[in-house]
Parts: C-alpha cells; structure tokens; sequence
C-alpha cells in the first residue's frame, strides 16, 4: 500500500519508522511518504493560511496552496481536468465535524492500493476543497475520531494508519491476534480482560476459569465477559446485535444483565 500524507509538520511522521509500521516499510508492505504543503506556497512568507471570510477568530488553510499540491499528488494533469484519473488515491481528510471514524472504515480502507491524507491546521480547511475534488470524481472521505478537538490532523492521521494498517495481510506477525479485538466483525463487541502469568499478583488472582484447562469454560468465560462489559460500557453495540444470530448461552447471559432478546434486536428491559 502507498500512503502519502500532506502536513505543515511532515517531520510529525519520523514515528511511522518505529515498530510493526517501520518493519512493514522495510519487507514492502507499505511505503509512507510525508510532504509538507509549504512546498507548495509561491510567496516568501511560505503561506498557507488566511483569515475567514465572515469574520471569525483563527485562520483557515487556502485552497490555491492545496490544490497546487492535491493536483500533483493525485495525478491531475491540470485543474480543468473533468474525472480523476485511473488509479487515483483516496483522499482523506480529518474533521471534528465529520462522522465518526469506525472499525469498518479501517477494514475498507485496508484493502486500498493508495491512501492520500491532508492534515488540517488552525481553524481548519477551506471547506471547497473536499467539495471540489469530489466533483472531479475523486474517493475523499472525511472522518473524525472523536467527540473532542486537535491542534491539527496528524495525531488523527497516525490514528487511522495505526488502525488501518494493522490490517492488511502479513503486517501482524500472528493474524489470529486481531479476530477477537474489540470492534472485529460482525455483531462486534468489545474484547474481553486479558491476564498473564502470575496467576496472583499484589493478591489479586487471575479468574480460576482461566487455570481450569477446559477451553470451552473458558471461551464461555470471556465471551460472558465480552457481553458484560459491552452491555456496561458501549450498549449501543449489544443493541445492534441479530437476536437470532445469538446462541442459547449469549440469550441467557443478556438476560441476567436486564436486556430483551425476543425481538430483532436487544432492548433493555425499561426501554
């Protein structure tokens, strides 16, 4: 996969260098360009910014410097050019304001040949330039990755490549490592505790089920948990879940936790 990533800051991504990310550039798996929008600018000040148009507090990223860039980096002959061309990048761009970045969005995006993100700054883009590029036919997603805001898009940008990498066939060295991660499939919920050895410590023990050596008690065990804290912390997702793909255990472990199972979705008793 080729990821090109346009910032004021491009020194920020030194760190995709570090870890499974740096081990997967090295065998090829991935290769991470940063580019700094500066490069772009045409005057000696190297500016990228200017003040609102309305009025307002904080500066707003110009369009001219990203579309200089965007053009180059997309393949766009020149800005009059109707469609993108084949084998255009996605395009995508961090926003508070924009919907929520989600396990199913990495799992997309996992299997693109190309992503190309734009780190904002400051009060933010100038909003034509996500508009316009989808008017040329271009993929751009805009995401958030949460309820709360940023100095800028590189910490949203290092997010979504940690979530979206990780993904893709050979980056983990064991893949049997991410089918159970909270988040993972369909009918998601969030993982279970993990312990390791030893099975006390500071006096607190590990669950017996976990030492009994029965490993159908135990996937129960951490699937009842998994159920438990999903109901406890995001019951959203144990709302969404197809009653009828739910086993006999799963029905009754809901119950105990005050949830319906007789519909097409879970419902709390008092809803």
């Amino acid at each position: 996969m080729k990821i090109d990533i346009v910032s004021v800051f491009p020194e920020y991504f030194e760190v995709m260098n570090l870890s499974l990310m740096g081990k997967a550039q090295a065998k090829g798996l991935l290769e991470i360009k940063a580019h700094n929008l500066r490069d772009w600018t045409h005057d000696v000040h190297h500016s990228v910014d200017d003040t609102p148009v309305g009025g307002g507090a904080g500066m707003v990223m110009k369009p001219e410097v990203w579309s200089e860039c965007l053009d180059e980096l997309l393949g766009f002959s020149r800005p009059s050019d109707s469609s993108a061309p084949s084998g255009t990048p996605v395009l995508i761009f961090p926003n508070p304001s924009a919907p929520l970045f989600t396990q199913r969005d990495a799992t997309e995006l996992s299997h693109a040949d190309h992503l190309l993100f734009g780190c904002g700054r400051y009060e933010g883009y100038d909003a034509r330039i996500p508009d316009y590029y989808r008017s040329q036919g271009v993929d751009v997603r805009e995401y958030s990755i949460g309820d709360y805001v940023l100095n800028g898009g590189e910490v949203a940008v290092s997010v979504m490549l940690e979530a979206i990498t990780r993904l893709m066939p050979g980056f983990m060295g064991n893949p049997d490592s991410i089918v159970e991660e909270s988040y993972t499939g369909e009918g998601a919920l969030l993982e279970h505790r993990q312990y390791t050895k030893p099975g006390v410590w500071r006096g607190i023990a590990v669950p017996d089920v976990l030492l009994s050596g029965d490993h159908g008690k135990v996937d129960r065990f951490r699937r009842d948990e998994a159920l438990a804290r999903t109901a406890e912390i995001r019951p959203d997702l144990i709302a969404a879940l197809d009653c009828k793909a739910l086993d006999k255990a799963d029905r009754k472990t809901l119950m105990a936790l005050g949830w319906e199972v007789s519909a097409a979705h879970p419902r709390r008793h008092a809803d």
